[in-house]
């Protein structure tokens, strides 16, 4: 099924640097809870990323990405996801984090 470019306008992409990562021993696959700085138009959103197998906690701190801040909540365990993280996912599973080329504002929309 396409999807109507009045659908794809729906979909809110933001760019956000990541303040804090955490291990996410509870998760199903492995994952880290990230917290995102959307600038102060949204603010800080939380996220579960599964992206352990090509990033250490520390390459994914202060990073740049790209995730959409509209989708409803959803509740992993006992973690409250607020935002999904966008990645492109590899043959094995691995997730490569979509990010700018270049460091630019928190909050800018993807478009």
């Amino acid at each position: 099924m396409d999807l109507t470019w009045n659908e794809f306008e729906r979909i809110d992409m933001r760019v956000g640097t990541i303040i804090e990562v955490n291990d996410f021993p509870e998760a199903k696959k492995p994952a880290y809870q990230i917290a995102i700085d959307f600038g102060p138009e949204i603010g800080i959103r939380k996220s579960s990323a599964q992206i352990t197998k090509r990033y250490t906690k520390e390459e994914v701190l202060n990073r740049q990405i790209v995730a959409v801040v509209n989708f409803s909540k959803k509740q992993i365990g006992k973690f409250m996801s607020e935002c999904l993280v966008l990645g492109a996912v590899g043959d094995e599973g691995d997730v490569i984090l979509l990010a700018p080329d270049f460091e630019i504002e928190n909050g800018l929309r993807i478009g």
